[in-house]
């Protein structure tokens, strides 16, 4: 199995011509381009499900030492005295963007520390433009950002306010990247990528980490690796779990993207990560 590009580009271009496609028809519809533009603020608004001042959480933005430098992170926990198990949440190839903050934040409230790096801290941290981090994180360089996020399980590991216990998760470029924090950390406990680049063949074997997989059903370029990276999780032993969200496309779980977002599969899925998360890192 060969590693291949991890850049989701294809998808970015693809998630730009439907927004597109969207707004042109909802102009059509309603008779102008100021209520279709509200029409998508409005589907955007209704995803964020937390509130970043959620008077359950503690949340702050901290800097811990990786490969490339100071690394930024948007830490959310619940309030309160107590250590809680850790879980690292990787964003997808648009950077840190609100809506991983969010999931941070939907995380925490089940009882983790929650940890968001951003990948792009070197450059500055994520802009705005959604299309300008696309263009940061292609310029990135793979060892050191895998060395980063590495850095964040031991980081999490060793914090006053963890049990020592450290899960990851991680969508789209971030499940390709959670799935190389399991191959280059031994002491990550869990890891749950969703719709990740599968790691080469001759990594696998290196993981220590239990493993949950989520991939949609209608996501062709990321599914040609499963066969060969399942085969070699249980030629090598490793504890993992499958599940296959059929009707689904890829990004199923960004409830910001209304082209691609899936409730049903994403709530599926997100019910399963929680709970491998708590039997895991308990």
């Amino acid at each position: 199995m060969n590693q291949r590009n991890t850049n989701c580009e294809f998808d970015y271009k693809i998630d730009k011509k439907s927004r597109r496609e969207f707004l042109k028809n909802s102009v059509a519809l309603a008779g102008g381009s100021v209520i279709a533009f509200s029409m998508l603020s409005t589907l955007n608004l209704k995803a964020q499900i937390t509130n970043s001042d959620d008077p359950r959480l503690f949340t702050e933005t901290i800097s811990y030492s990786g490969a490339s430098g100071s690394v930024l992170a948007y830490l959310a926990k619940p309030k309160g005295e107590g250590k809680y198990p850790a879980v690292i949440v990787i964003h997808e190839n648009r950077g840190l963007q609100p809506h991983i903050k969010d999931v941070a934040r939907r995380m925490a409230l089940e009882g983790f520390v929650a940890f968001a790096p951003d990948a792009l801290s070197s450059q500055g941290g994520t802009p705005e433009s959604q299309e300008e981090a696309v263009q940061m994180i292609q310029k990135l360089d793979p060892e050191t950002t895998k060395k980063d996020f590495t850095a964040a399980v031991q980081y999490l590991k060793t914090n006053p306010q963890t049990t020592g216990k450290v899960g990851c998760t991680g969508f789209c470029w971030g499940g390709g990247m959670t799935n190389q924090v399991a191959v280059n950390s031994p002491d990550l406990v869990a890891a749950v990528p969703y719709y990740g680049m599968q790691p080469k063949d001759e990594d696998v074997p290196k993981i220590k980490a239990a493993m949950l997989l989520h991939y949609a059903g209608n996501d062709e370029r990321i599914n040609k690796g499963i066969p060969a990276f399942e085969a070699v999780l249980k030629k090598a032993n490793i504890d993992y779990t499958r599940y296959m969200y059929e009707g689904a496309s890829h990004a199923f779980n960004n409830d910001t993207n209304p082209e691609r977002y899936n409730k049903e599969a994403a709530e599926l899925a997100w019910g399963r990560t929680i709970a491998f998360f708590k039997e895991k890192l308990k």
